[in-house]
């Protein structure tokens, strides 16, 4: 079973927005949607674009590179260039601290 990781802290990741996080080896766009918070991996399928950089609209997270999207939710990919899905981690928040679990 994973364990969860302290990533940061609820007001660090405002409604609508990502921030990105390196984390026990792992780079993950932590995104916060109307209080409830998904993280992924970093990494467009793709052509590896920092899905960090992108914008959400609704559960989809859009890679600055050539505009394709993923689900956060799920990691499926949503509206092409891309193919393949990107991972996805659990997440869940104890009091203010924003918590992450890796395989």
């Amino acid at each position: 079973m994973s364990e969860f990781i302290t990533v940061t802290r609820v007001g660090e990741v405002k409604n609508g927005k990502v921030k990105t996080f390196h984390v026990n080896g792992h780079d993950i766009a932590l995104c916060n949607i109307e209080g409830t918070f998904f993280a992924t991996q970093n990494l467009c399928t793709h052509d590896g674009g920092p899905l960090g950089d992108g914008e959400l609209w609704g559960f989809d997270i859009e890679c600055p590179r050539h505009g394709g999207r993923f689900d956060v939710r799920t990691g499926q990919v949503t509206a092409l260039p891309p193919i393949r899905p990107i991972k996805t981690f659990p997440v869940r928040v104890e009091g203010e601290e924003i918590q992450v679990a890796f395989e």
